[in-house]
């Protein structure tokens, strides 16, 4: 069943992206949710012991939640950022459930993080503060969790955790970057990729998250 469920999945993220190529918004309606409800259903069929069952689905829901609030006729980017901090809040008690030891790992996911907030991390935050001051203290909030969370998926060993929280980071910084630097000129050019890239990593990132149960 969960082998169906993930072709479903597959399915579903391929009209996804499609629908980000072609900036179809009614396609985007469609998938964008439904994959992630797909996921959560591998997540649900994984056979992993219930209690982190539980700790998936909700990290997922919050995901599905954000996945809704960020849609293009919803619009609402400090909701949908909320929904994604709790998210990864939920993955971070999920890996804590596994347990936090391959420190090591950790030590080396802190150092990758630190170097990514002080490059691209703070040409973001500067990009939404420039936008909206008020953006200034939930991206920076943010951008503190998703890290957190990406240095725990490192520290249990497990390598679709570290597979997975690393795609959350890849995709958020690719939002982050099309979102509040895309105004540079270079950028007009990149943003049906970056459209495309920034779900492709995000799909990417669930799969393995949901696959570390298995």
């Amino acid at each position: 069943m969960r082998w169906v469920l993930l072709g479903a999945v597959i399915a579903a993220a391929l009209g996804n992206w499609w629908s980000r190529y072609r900036d179809d918004e009614r396609l985007e309606q469609i998938t964008k949710p439904l994959t992630t409800v797909l996921v959560i259903g591998v997540a649900l069929a994984s056979g992993a012991p219930t209690t982190q069952i539980a700790t998936a689905v909700v990290a997922l829901t919050l995901c599905l939640v954000g996945d809704v609030a960020l849609l293009p006729v919803i619009d609402r980017f400090v909701v949908g950022l909320a929904a994604f901090l709790l998210g990864h809040l939920g993955f971070l008690v999920l890996f804590a459930q596994y347990s936090f030891d391959r420190w090591p790992l950790g030590v080396v996911a802190t150092a990758l993080c630190l170097a990514l907030v002080a490059t691209v991390g703070r040409t973001i935050v500067s990009g939404a503060r420039s936008r909206d001051a008020a953006l200034h203290l939930p991206v920076v909030s943010y951008l503190v969790i998703i890290s957190v969370m990406a240095v725990g998926g490192w520290s249990t060993g497990r390598w679709w955790a570290i597979a997975g929280s690393t795609m959350f980071v890849v995709s958020d910084s690719l939002l982050g970057w099309r979102q509040f630097v895309r105004s540079r000129p270079f950028m007009q050019v990149a943003v049906p990729f970056m459209q495309v890239a920034v779900m492709v990593t995000y799909h990417a990132a669930l799969v393995m998250l949901t696959l570390s149960l298995w």
